[in-house]
């Protein structure tokens, strides 16, 4: 397995506002075919992957092909793909393979003392909370 080198802070998981946001490691998984999120709470986790409905993921943790004009990375599709929870990490393989040399990247959005149970369900919105994109290169 080989690291990416990216170490962050992802407080979209912090379920309080005296909470510490865990940090949150990334590294290329299963011959570069897949990514690996470590370091999320490991409660919401097994929560949302027991949701019958597959794209709470894409919604919580989206992955896009990095555009070549970087102004337009609001624009990208969701690259679709199976996520897997394996003992507390989110493992991450695109439907489409990961082109060599093409970036990718994934973006998670920041809760600031917001409750993520409302923004699961549906109770509140996207469109005004903060985010952070990790890009990622196999």
């Amino acid at each position: 397995m080989k690291k990416c080198g990216w170490v962050l802070l992802l407080l979209m998981f912090s379920c309080g506002e005296k909470q510490h946001a865990p940090v949150i490691h990334i590294s290329l998984a299963n011959d570069n075919r897949s990514v690996k999120f470590t370091g999320l709470d490991k409660e919401i986790v097994t929560e949302i992957d027991r949701d019958s409905v597959p794209e709470v993921w894409e919604n919580l943790v989206p992955v896009f092909k990095m555009p070549a004009d970087t102004d337009l990375k609001n624009y990208q599709p969701v690259q679709h793909g199976l996520y897997t929870l394996k003992d507390s990490s989110v493992i991450y393989t695109p439907d489409t393979p990961f082109v060599k040399g093409q970036a990718y990247f994934m973006r998670y959005y920041v809760f600031k003392g917001a409750d993520i149970w409302d923004y699961l369900k549906g109770k509140k919105r996207l469109g005004n909370v903060s985010y952070r994109d990790l890009v990622i290169k196999p």
